[in-house]
């Protein structure tokens, strides 16, 4: 509990008994049975009810301590194990001093094979608490490392993008993991667009930063991790030609992207729970519920680090919004680029398939770029500009299609009569 919940608390506690001590009542035992015979929400505690003897002892501790009385108290051996004794304390602290380079897990193993410590008698977390309190978590040059924490003042400046592992689905008997995707405004804390999938692919990624760009426009930067698919050649074409820059962060250094990582947090403490009385049956049972909740709860509702909810941050700044609304073309800037030589039966291979070209582009190597999930659509491009379609090969259509017959010209042509008066005079 921190600082901020301990005098939340208290102002409640103080806001229940404050009739009593300003004399606002005509009876204290009617008015502790009224007050008793209600449920409250309770700062950091919840929904709780309460007995007279409860109001009766914050109103003696009020009298006696005045406010800070009324705040819930500390532990009396806060920042000290209760586990771990200062002998072993100090033999921990001076033994990570020197395997600095180790995680925290490899270092507790070793600990535990070389008998310093019992694993039924101080466990991993303990340890773990310990050399956080020390500053003695990550190695040497992760330690050093200095961290500042920043937001932008504009909407649609930065918007960070991660993955989380969803929950499970059981379809057809199989258990299957789902993966959300998402980005999140870095000013507002608005999300633009999130949504669950069954790989984690570059596809699903694609899709969930399209349509956020088709609502809520086209932000500066993109800070991503080094994910697989935050490398594709296709994303870093498609943010080039929106004017997006994409930046990644340095390798095992999640942290460095807090805000995303926050929401994935409020999603796993807001929206999971919600899901036992629903199970969803299916994917797109999972996404629509999702959707509902991130739009009337999440995006609408105050934020703890702003004034007011994401939405309405956003939506206060529409000079901020570079609006991108055609999906068409969009679709086309993440299309998948390759490049082929035109054999000369004017076909090219792709993806193990053959199409056509048009005939003019015999021999020439051309680039053709489609969608990787709707591969019969190919398009030929020149200098970004399309030039042709390619189409798929039909070799039933193509036996069946009546092909011009070449003749010889009129100027040049040999009747067979005239070669057999030749063939006679040579004789």
């Amino acid at each position: 509990m921190t600082n901020e919940d301990r005098e939340q608390v208290a102002l409640f506690r103080y806001g229940l008994i404050a009739p009593l001590l300003n004399d606002q009542v005509d009876s204290k035992q009617d008015y502790l049975s009224e007050i008793c015979a209600k449920f409250h929400e309770v700062p950091y505690y919840g929904r709780k009810e309460f007995a007279p003897k409860t109001l009766e002892g914050w109103l003696r501790d009020y009298r006696r301590g005045g406010f800070v009385a009324l705040k819930p108290k500390g532990r009396s051996d806060r920042g000290r194990s209760r586990v771990i004794s200062p002998e072993l304390k100090e033999q921990i602290i001076a033994s990570r001093q020197k395997n600095r380079e180790l995680s925290v897990v490899l270092f507790y193993e070793k600990l535990v094979k070389n008998t310093v410590l019992a694993p039924d008698k101080v466990s991993y977390h303990s340890v773990y608490r310990l050399l956080k309190s020390q500053q003695l978590l990550w190695p040497e040059e992760k330690a050093l490392k200095e961290r500042k924490r920043f937001s932008y003042d504009k909407v649609n400046i930065l918007w960070q993008g991660d993955m989380s592992i969803g929950p499970y689905l059981t379809i057809g008997g199989k258990k299957l993991k789902t993966h959300l995707f998402a980005f999140i405004d870095d000013c507002s804390r608005l999300v633009p667009f999130a949504q669950f999938s069954f790989t984690e692919k570059f596809s699903p990624m694609k899709a969930v930063l399209k349509e956020s760009i088709l609502r809520r426009g086209v932000p500066k930067m993109i800070y991503v991790d080094n994910g697989k698919v935050y490398h594709a050649r296709e994303l870093h074409l498609a943010c080039a030609a929106l004017g997006i820059t994409l930046t990644h962060t340095q390798p095992y250094d999640p942290q460095s992207k807090g805000k995303i990582e926050r929401f994935f947090g409020t999603v796993r403490r807001r929206f999971y729970p919600l899901l036992a009385n629903n199970m969803p049956k299916s994917l797109d049972d999972l996404n629509a519920q999702f959707w509902k909740w991130l739009e009337s709860d999440y995006n609408r509702k105050p934020h703890s680090a702003l004034d007011m909810s994401p939405f309405d941050l956003f939506l206060s700044q529409p000079s901020s919004v570079r609006l991108y609304t055609d999906p068409y073309a969009l679709e086309r800037l993440f299309f998948k680029r390759e490049y082929r030589k035109v054999k000369h039966d004017a076909t090219i291979t792709l993806s193990n398939r053959l199409f056509e070209v048009p005939a003019k582009l015999v021999g020439q190597r051309i680039e053709v770029r489609y969608d990787p999930e709707s591969p019969e659509q190919v398009y030929i491009y020149d200098n970004d500009i399309q030039v042709g379609v390619a189409a798929p090969v039909s070799f039933r259509d193509n036996s069946q299609v009546k092909r011009e017959r070449r003749d010889f010209p009129k100027e040049t042509a040999i009747s067979f009569g005239s070669l057999l008066a030749c063939q006679k005079e040579d004789v």
